[in-house]
């Protein structure tokens, strides 16, 4: 079966075409558990709920249960739900996936089975099994642009009745990112502020521990403009953040500088203007890559930065990315400052 995103299922479902079994996976866990939910609503009574619900992990499933929890059938209902979390622990010969495999040969109608496969730590761990993905509904839930994440947010602040002050939002999602457990977090603990009017920017700064002008976003656009002074004084304020470190910082600085070098090749064509800025859009649209901010904001940036950061320069750059983000992840180095001082040091003095 074709992998899917997260909109084609939530319409599929809405219009109420249910599969037979569907496979979450990806780096947004999140959003796993808010499509579980909605299959959860969409089949279930809620008062028939706990005698047409299974929820089991991979790890502590026996190959016997799965024919039994799969195949029993719901009570005074047209149809249960059996969800199994941690697929990832399923190995290729692993005799509970060779269970459930040979379920999904024929699945019955009266059972929606849900797999749903952990977050990695690494990209490539959320990877879809290719036997699970060939005989299943998959849902790939990928890490969100910022302007996903944005809509995510105020979906959520309108439900906990938060509404922010000019700046605050944005100030909110330079801070934490767009990882929607984190925001989450963020915005429960909002939530008590919900009757003392809109979250301004002062009081944002206070709740979340991180003043505007000292995100990582800061970090990276004076390093892209060259301020060396402020990029090396803003370091230990970013890295002392909870949600920073020398490994988010060297990705948010080599997702800028992949960005810059794809739009550097049209500024070496002598595109300029206009002409510049449709083709920063269209590079963010067609990519839609994760790490950036507001992408009106930084279509701005990466027209200026492709225009002054000559393609020698980017490959230097590059490198120096890649050195820090392999030197943050070594265990023998454990210095994050240090590390990204070398990193700013070596952008500044990039021919």
């Amino acid at each position: 079966m074709a992998t899917h995103k997260y909109g084609t299922f939530a319409k599929a479902l809405e219009a109420g075409k249910l599969a037979p079994a569907y496979y979450f996976l990806g780096a947004e866990n999140v959003l796993k558990d808010e499509a579980t939910a909605s299959i959860l609503d969409k089949v279930l009574d809620p008062g028939l709920r706990d005698f047409n619900l299974d929820v089991r992990s991979a790890q502590q499933l026996e190959p016997e249960d799965v024919l039994s929890l799969c195949t029993t059938l719901p009570m005074m209902a047209e149809r249960r739900v059996v969800v199994v979390r941690d697929v990832e622990a399923w190995k290729r010969k692993t005799r509970g996936k060779k269970a459930v495999l040979q379920y999904l040969q024929k699945p019955i109608t009266e059972t929606v089975l849900v797999l749903v496969q952990g977050a990695g730590s690494d990209p490539k761990d959320d990877k879809p099994d290719a036997d699970l993905a060939k005989l299943a509904y998959t849902v790939a839930f990928a890490e969100l642009t910022v302007e996903e994440a944005t809509r995510w947010v105020d979906r959520e602040a309108t439900a906990m009745g938060i509404t922010f002050a000019p700046g605050a939002e944005r100030h909110l999602l330079k801070t934490v990112g767009t990882d929607l457990g984190a925001l989450r977090s963020e915005l429960q603990k909002l939530h008590g502020l919900a009757d003392e009017g809109p979250v301004t920017l002062e009081r944002l700064g206070d709740m979340v521990g991180v003043r505007h002008g000292e995100t990582p976003f800061d970090w990276r656009n004076a390093v892209m403009e060259g301020d060396t002074t402020t990029a090396i004084r803003l370091t230990p304020v970013v890295l002392s953040q909870t949600s920073a470190s020398s490994v988010r910082l060297a990705q948010l600085l080599g997702t800028a500088l992949v960005a810059t070098t794809a739009l550097r090749a049209h500024v070496d064509r002598k595109v300029r203007g206009r002409q510049l800025n449709t083709a920063a859009w269209n590079l963010l649209k067609s990519a839609r890559p994760a790490g950036l901010g507001p992408w009106g904001e930084e279509v701005e940036h990466l027209c200026r930065w492709a225009e002054r950061w000559p393609q020698p320069r980017l490959r230097a750059a590059l490198r120096a990315a890649l050195d820090a983000d392999r030197a943050s992840k070594s265990t023998t180095i454990t210095d994050d400052i240090g590390i990204i001082h070398e990193l700013v040091l070596r952008l500044g003095t990039a021919p």
